[in-house]
């Protein structure tokens, strides 16, 4: 079967009809990319340049009032921001399921994604929207200083739950909101990822899931090396 991005570079077929407004750098429309791929379902790629501005046009904001990525169209349907995105799909597209059922491990999948997505990324950010008043230097320490604080937390939680992926040996939104964070960190902000053996070993086994292989960056229409 071929992945959704393989999907894309075809015409979408006539029973499906999401639409994905994403840019390639966003971790969180990473996120929501990821979990199409597991869910196995295809949809149409729309690029948004949020280095160029394209957030603000008023056909983009009156779909996504904050002027971010992702944003979700699916039918007469539209959802933002990469958590509500996720539990809609939960809802509506229930095969292939990314919450575990036992509610404790539910809560900690949770909690993951909220750590990364409230308390991780918003930080970094910014960080960059800083660049004014701090200088190169200080916008990677401070940058780091986030990050790693939410990867101490994650590890303490991940330590004694988790088996291959975060969750014992299920793919769960855990993991899809993992893996963006990890391989910007590494990539993007030169945190040392083997201080967090939890961590890396999980993003390890993801990394080598097709699904994840086909969300990176480096895989989206609008990418830029």
């Amino acid at each position: 079967m071929a992945s959704p991005l393989e999907e894309n570079l075809n015409p979408i077929p006539s029973f499906v009809n999401l639409k994905l407004y994403s840019f390639w750098r966003s971790s969180c429309a990473w996120r929501v990319r990821i979990a199409l791929n597991l869910k196995e379902l295809p949809y149409e790629y729309k690029a948004v340049n949020l280095s160029e501005g394209e957030q603000f046009i008023e056909d983009y904001t009156e779909l996504n009032p904050i002027q971010f990525v992702p944003t979700l169209v699916d039918g007469n349907t539209t959802v933002a921001d990469s958590l509500a995105i996720l539990l809609y799909l939960e809802d509506k597209y229930p095969a292939h399921p990314l919450l575990p059922d036992d509610l404790q491990l539910k809560a900690i999948c949770m909690q993951v994604t909220l750590i990364v997505g409230s308390s991780i990324q918003p930080f970094h950010l910014t960080v960059r929207r800083m660049r004014d008043k701090l200088g190169p230097e200080e916008q990677i320490a401070w940058t780091k200083y986030f990050i790693e604080r939410g990867f101490f937390a994650l590890e303490t939680l991940l330590k004694n739950v988790s088996g291959k992926y975060c969750i014992g040996d299920q793919v769960t939104l855990a993991d899809v909101f993992l893996a963006p964070q990890v391989s910007s960190a590494a990539a993007r902000f030169d945190v040392d990822v083997s201080k967090f053996p939890t961590l890396n070993k999980i993003n390890q086994a993801l990394v080598e899931l097709p699904e994840f292989q086909a969300a990176v960056p480096e895989k989206t229409p609008d990418y830029i090396s």
